[in-house]
């Protein structure tokens, strides 16, 4: 019995190195990708300079929402999209004054169709105001009706960074 119990403590354990690399890499691995900065493959874009608020829209303006419809009326030749630019600045955020509204002036903007057809530029006035107004057909819409639906986009630059705005016309 002295000799099993001999060899049994003259066995050698079996190796656990190899076990504990594998282990360390893993974890190595693990950690390194976790600090990688992640993509996001869904939203590739930037926060505007500024805030556009459609002045004859639905709802709030468009200030909040994503695509808001700007209306103006079908029976007459002409539509028009008024909207006024701002520049939110933020020195007193953290006071009672809070975040205040800065008319953007000499802005140049660039209106038109989702169809990629350039329909009218502005300049901002002093008030950070511009008005688009042209023909339905210039729209690409030759008899408007209570109900026509025009897909926009506005363009523009505002200290050195380029911005876009998605909006609707529609004839009522």
């Amino acid at each position: 019995m002295s000799n099993n119990n001999q060899k049994l403590q003259t066995k050698k354990a079996p190796h656990r190195g190899v076990g504990g690399l594998i282990y360390f890499l893993v974890l190595t691995a693990l950690a390194t990708t976790a600090c990688q900065k992640a993509v996001d493959p869904f939203v590739d874009r930037v926060v505007a300079p500024v805030l556009l608020v459609f002045e004859n829209a639905i709802g709030d303006g468009g200030g909040f929402t994503t695509e808001p419809t700007v209306t103006s009326r079908a029976a007459t030749a002409t539509a028009t999209v008024s909207l006024r630019v701002l520049e939110l600045d933020k020195t007193n955020i953290l006071n009672s004054k809070g975040i205040d509204s800065v008319a953007v002036s000499g802005t140049m903007l660039v209106l038109s169709t989702r169809a990629g057809v350039k329909v009218a530029e502005v300049t901002t006035d002093a008030k950070g105001r511009a008005v688009f107004s042209a023909s339905w057909a210039t729209f690409g819409v030759a008899a408007p009706r209570v109900g026509t639906v025009v897909t926009l986009t506005l363009s523009g630059t505002h200290k050195g960074q380029v911005f876009s705005k998605l909006a609707r016309l529609q004839g009522n």
